[in-house]
């Protein structure tokens, strides 16, 4: 089986498009090569691990690259990391390096020391069922969890997505996804790749910018979460664009919006489709081209047969017919969690199965429908936000009393983040947001609604009633 780096030397033409760089093929294969060579003379063993922190581009890729020629295995880490969850996830995975800064120009800077590149030299042969890259991914507590990937499930990942797309030689891919994160590896680390077109990429979301992009570079395949496009429909209304060139939109990491992914598909005439699974799981059902639109915007896809998706009682872990909690096990799932048996011992059941964190239904045709959650999430953007975490970082500020994280409705994002808080004094969004900025907490955990309470409510057993909390959130704050 090929590599990613062999597909990259043997494709021709453009690879990667910003607004300011046109980057091919041949420019990916050699700087990624001279990369692997300096990356080489600092004396790494095979298989250690190399953290990346950079903001998407060209570069990013030719890091990952680099880091697979070398024999090394990728740490994947969001730009937009807080200090916190850096250090946690350079400890956990015990990265012995980290590319912080890396430009087309040949820069490459590790550990605040810029490498010099070294002439290009042939790399070693790469396993494609071998570890090569540790990602984060929430955890319903603490601090993020690391999955391992090899590259065959994401081989696996596209050939769904290729069959789903109905993918031709000529596409041109726009991924507004960040590269570390598992959407943002099959939309522009992976997939254009195995095809051998081009991917426009942008360092930061800008609606009017994509739109311009998608204009200009004539791009027929756009991949973003449902914020991102409803951002894009928006801002198409305010000054509309040539969008006749989409022939796909793949969207998912939270619940589609019927009514704006159905105005989505009128404006532009591109299919709205969407995986269903996660970080680990990968994909238990997907919707295609062939899909009705009701069967694309109101359900999850049918069922992906090689994943042999089974239904359990919650409760029991019993076998259940119709609604349940999934579990699968098949080509596109992950390796499991890098150094965490805790995590692991939740993630599979006792027969080793991965489990997902959702109920769903599946009908008599195969479809799947997500109907509620097991585990406490706020889906704020497509990024899973844990509430319990929000939770215990919010409670360090003094004059926080007790507090409970719920999902706020919002009409952009989906849900944001509120708090409920009893509080011992004065305490305002501000003065929380401030403490968690410095105390290095991602941006994307900081609360953004604060109710004030004299009391939490308990349900009978004594533990806050989380459920009154999500209805008088949903009341304060739906648009409707």
């Amino acid at each position: 089986m090929k590599t990613l780096a062999s597909y990259v030397a043997a494709n021709d033409g453009l690879a990667y498009v910003t607004p300011t760089e046109r980057f091919t093929w041949r420019d990916y294969d050699e700087l990624s090569t001279a990369w692997a060579g300096a990356l080489s003379g600092l004396g790494l063993a095979s298989g250690e691990r190399v953290a990346v922190q950079l903001p998407d581009g060209p570069a990013v890729h030719a890091a990952f690259l680099a880091i697979q020629k070398a024999g090394l295995v990728t740490v994947g880490i969001g730009h937009r990391a807080g200090p916190k969850e850096v250090d946690h996830l350079l400890a956990l995975t015990g990265a012995r390096v980290t590319i912080s800064d890396a430009r087309t120009d040949g820069t490459l800077v590790v550990d605040g020391r810029t490498l010099a590149p070294e002439p290009a030299a042939p790399w070693p042969d790469v396993d494609p069922e071998a570890l090569w890259l540790l990602n984060s991914t929430s955890g319903t507590t603490g601090l993020p969890k690391c999955v391992m990937h090899n590259q065959r499930r994401w081989f696996y990942f596209h050939e769904l997505a290729a069959e789903a797309g109905n993918f031709q030689a000529d596409e041109v891919f726009l991924s507004a996804l960040p590269a570390p994160f598992g959407f943002g590896i099959w939309t522009a680390h992976v997939s254009p790749t195995m095809l051998g077109v081009p991917t426009v990429v942008v360092d930061r979301f800008d609606a009017d910018a994509v739109l311009d992009l998608i204009e200009q570079e004539r791009v027929t395949v756009l991949c973003c979460v449902s914020t991102q496009f409803i951002m894009l429909l928006n801002a198409q209304a305010e000054r509309p664009r040539d969008l006749s060139s989409l022939r796909s939109m793949f969207t998912g990491g939270e619940a589609v919006p019927y009514e704006r992914a159905a105005e989505f598909e009128e404006v532009t005439g591109a299919p709205v489709l969407q995986f269903y699974g996660s970080n680990e799981t990968g994909a238990l059902s997907r919707t295609t081209h062939r899909d009705t639109r009701e069967h694309r915007l109101r359900t999850a896809g049918q069922v992906i047969p090689e994943m042999q998706v089974r239904l359990l009682d919650p409760e029991s872990g019993a076998d259940v017919v119709g609604r349940g909690q999934p579990a699968c096990k098949g080509p596109a799932c992950c390796l499991g969690y890098w150094g965490d048996e805790a995590a692991n011992a939740k993630l599979y059941t006792p027969d080793g199965w991965m489990l997902m964190g959702d109920i769903v239904e599946i009908d008599d045709d195969g479809y799947l429908r997500v109907v509620g959650r097991t585990s406490d999430f706020i889906i704020r953007g497509g990024k899973n936000i844990s509430a319990p975490a929000v939770e215990e970082e919010v409670g360090t500020h003094p004059a926080v009393a007790m507090v409970a994280a719920v999902a706020a409705p919002d009409p952009i994002f989906g849900e944001r983040v509120c708090v409920y808080v009893e509080a011992r004094g004065p305490v305002t969004l501000d003065d929380l947001t401030s403490h968690l900025a410095a105390r290095g907490v991602s941006k994307e955990w900081w609360p953004e609604h604060l109710v004030v309470l004299d009391a939490l409510p308990r349900s009978s057993g004594g533990k806050v009633a989380k459920g009154e909390l999500r209805d008088d959130a949903r009341r304060r704050f739906s648009s409707g």
